[in-house]
């Protein structure tokens, strides 16, 4: 199903939902049945998940400010014992 919206010159914008193969017709106004014509808006499109958001916008501001690293950034740090206590009863290589 599809949304259209549409404008009465009495009553404003109202919104029309139908199949998007039906054929096309200008609809009348269902508040005072005058003619209404149709409004074009911008597609609705739902946010993508934050760490792809993220990305893009790393990769965007990169590309007009890359970042400049001024040392090798420090090793990941090792635990010296494993987070979960199970895991010290497994065998060791």
């Amino acid at each position: 199903m599809a949304r259209y919206d549409y404008a009465c010159g009495r009553c404003g914008v109202f919104e029309v939902v139908r199949p998007i193969d039906a054929p096309v017709h200008e609809p009348t106004c269902a508040t005072c049945g005058g003619a209404a014509t149709r409004v074009y808006a911008p597609p609705v499109i739902t946010s993508p998940h934050s760490a792809l958001r993220r990305a893009r916008d790393a990769a965007e501001a990169s590309a007009h400010e890359p970042a400049v690293l001024h040392r090798m950034p420090a090793p990941p740090r090792r635990h010296a014992h494993p987070p979960n206590p199970l895991h010290a009863r497994l065998p060791r290589p």
